[in-house]
């Protein structure tokens, strides 16, 4: 293993360790770069997002930027709700509007599991959308990562 191939924080997670690995995961989706994003993953991650299952990095590369090529505005919020040797439970929100102004607020839950050196080998993620206005939207800053102060999914009532 090399340093390039290293992405701490390590298993096995504590609680601040797994808390730590979430909030890096959230920053790097909310910086909306398909490769970036893509170095969190092992070479062979495999993925299951609502009904679709991908397996690389290049699939992964490639999911992402459809994704942000239609979910505009992308803001996303995650949340630790377990963690257990070299595997993390998320729940998360995500705001977003497509390209006719529809906005929505996107809720789910991911099963994740590292590999030893610290990259997410499997992703498991179910999603639902709802269809929000614009005056119901919660996620308010600019985009990129969201402010330390700013409130968590608990902190919001999600």
């Amino acid at each position: 293993m090399t340093m390039q191939e290293t992405r701490p924080p390590l298993p096995p997670f504590t609680a601040g360790t797994a808390r730590e690995k979430v909030r890096r995961a959230e920053d790097a989706w909310n910086g909306r770069d398909p490769e970036v994003v893509a170095r969190a993953y092992t070479p062979d991650s495999q993925w299951r997002n609502r009904a679709e299952f991908l397996e690389g990095r290049a699939a992964i590369v490639a999911f992402l930027t459809r994704k942000w090529v239609r979910e505009l505005d992308y803001r996303l919020i995650k949340e630790l709700w377990a963690h257990d040797g070299e595997r993390i439970a998320v729940r998360f929100a995500y705001e977003w509007r497509d390209d006719a102004g529809q906005w929505y607020r996107s809720f789910g839950n991911e099963n994740w599991e590292f590999a030893a050196n610290g990259l997410m080998r499997r992703r498991i993620a179910s999603i639902n959308d709802c269809p929000i206005q614009a005056a119901e939207r919660r996620f308010h800053w600019s985009l990129g990562r969201r402010p330390d102060d700013h409130p968590g999914l608990s902190d919001l009532g999600f």
